[in-house]
């Protein structure tokens, strides 16, 4: 590794020490309520005066849109997949982030590099690869990864936004129908995810309880990592 804030071997033009704001990161499967939750977390960010901006998954202005026309066909594979989503995260990374740190912000990523290794291993059985694609990313100040267990998340899921193909993983021929499929794969996230939560220590947050509930600790495991927070504001109220 060639710097502790970069997860490999990093960008050999970036000094790390130019950095000043915070990088963190909210992680989960799909449907479990991250971008809602990153919506709130930004006003209440703001409101204390901090400046903040917000990415995500395919977000980026090189790739949202050829990542939205290949996936439309249902046709890719997984290292196809694994690499867009490089090359996006890459894009944002240069343009959005790294800027945005220099300038002192709080980045408050919706998803980062952890939901394209939980993919791309359910999908491949091979760790090493995506971890080595994604050598260049920078390590988050905080993880706070929103867990779920997939019989929930499925209720959740039909409710809202309903399940498609590529949430289902249904390329990996995992049940006959969407519903089955789903909950098989979004199992094996799930799965992924929580092993991951041990080895990289994400701060783990039940997203089965109410969304204030949900907001206040996250806002718990947020504070300490803020420049000149205050420890009295921990147990601050979340708002109605």
């Amino acid at each position: 590794m060639a710097d502790g804030r970069f997860f490999g071997d990093g960008l050999t033009y970036l000094d790390p020490s130019d950095l000043k704001g915070k990088l963190i990161a909210i992680e989960g499967t799909d449907g479990v309520g991250r971008s809602t939750h990153i919506e709130m977390l930004q006003e209440w960010l703001e409101v204390q005066g901090y400046g903040v901006i917000t990415t995500g998954w395919t977000r980026s202005n090189l790739m949202s849109k050829t990542i939205e026309v290949a996936k439309a066909g249902n046709i890719l594979d997984h290292w196809s997949l694994s690499l867009l989503y490089a090359t996006d995260f890459a894009d944002r990374l240069e343009h959005q982030i790294i800027p945005a740190l220099r300038s002192g912000f709080i980045v408050l990523a919706d998803r980062y590099i952890y939901t394209a290794f939980a993919r791309d291993f359910v999908r491949s059985g091979n760790r090493t690869w995506i971890r080595d694609v994604f050598g260049f990313a920078l390590i988050p100040d905080l993880v706070c990864y929103m867990r779920i267990d997939v019989e929930t998340l499925a209720l959740r899921v039909i409710e809202t936004t309903g399940m498609n193909y590529w949430e289902s993983g249904m390329d990996l021929r995992l049940g006959a129908d969407l519903y089955e499929s789903f909950k098989k794969y979004q199992s094996l996230l799930i799965e992924e995810f929580d092993k991951m939560a041990e080895e990289f220590r994400f701060n783990v947050v039940d997203a089965r309880k109410s969304p204030e509930e949900i907001q206040e600790e996250l806002r718990g495991h947020i504070l300490p990592v803020l420049p000149g927070h205050k420890r009295a504001g921990a147990s601050e109220q979340v708002p109605a």
